[in-house]
């Protein structure tokens, strides 16, 4: 539960660039009979020049009692080149229970190099002090990846795979796997996330401990304007399927 809603905080958010100052989607997470587990907001603000992008994640119900609270805050801050978003800060804050951690990267472009600041705190007492550079560079995070999508991918309907790097992915090696479904697969898509007019489909391969089989699956729905309307965790361990939609 405490790494759930971090996957769907990554990855549920995916967004065009839309010639607007302020985007907003907020995200309803279910499971089963059990309902709501959480809530999942996403704002994005941006002009010509720079960018900040922020999600906010809550555990609700019961799954806010198992996990202790679970809270998350990740932000991601830049700047903007040719349309495209390009990351030069990315923080990620978490919290249940007594436990909190704040990890800082920050991304130097013209040496190519990423530090990353870790600490972590418990009953309000620092248990960890971390400065280090990560062994891979990119110019996106795990935030504008998935918010640059769009124009990373532009034929929409043809099966592919595509492997971009992000900044905040260490555990694959900054690696995240994109897929275009095939037709045949489409059926798969439509009976889990619903058919409609102009949506346009992909799978997100997630390497995270918390799927039963050897590599998670979030199937995607996105609309005309690139926003995710529905989402599909697959073989999380203990819970089965996790469900998203937009609200």
């Amino acid at each position: 539960m405490k790494k759930l809603l971090m996957v769907f905080g990554s990855l549920l958010c995916l967004s065009s660039m839309v010639q607007a100052e302020t985007i907003r989607a907020e995200y309803k997470v279910e499971f089963g009979i059990i309902g709501e587990i959480g809530i999942a907001q996403a704002t994005l603000v941006r002009d010509n020049k720079n960018y900040q992008i922020d999600v906010e994640l809550k555990a609700t119900g019961i799954a806010k009692t198992l996990s202790g609270n679970q809270q998350e805050h990740h932000v991601s801050r830049g700047h903007i080149e040719n349309g495209i978003m390009v990351s030069d800060i990315y923080q990620i804050i978490k919290s249940h229970g007594s436990k909190t951690s704040n990890k800082v990267y920050r991304i130097d472009h013209k040496t190519k190099t990423v530090y990353k600041e870790h600490k972590r705190w418990k009953n309000q007492k620092i248990t960890m002090d971390e400065n280090s550079t990560i062994d891979f560079y990119s110019k996106d995070d795990l935030l504008t990846l998935y918010f640059n999508l769009d124009k990373k991918i532009m034929d929409k309907v043809k099966s592919n795979n595509y492997t971009f790097e992000a900044v905040g992915a260490e555990k694959q090696s900054g690696s995240v796997d994109v897929v275009i479904p095939k037709n045949t697969e489409l059926d798969e898509f439509k009976e889990a996330l619903g058919e409609q007019k102009d949506n346009w489909y992909a799978r997100a391969i997630i390497h995270q401990d918390i799927f039963s089989s050897d590599k998670g699956e979030l199937l995607l729905s996105i609309d005309k304007n690139g926003v995710t309307q529905k989402a599909v965790l697959k073989d999380v361990i203990f819970f089965g399927d996790i469900r998203a939609k937009k609200i």
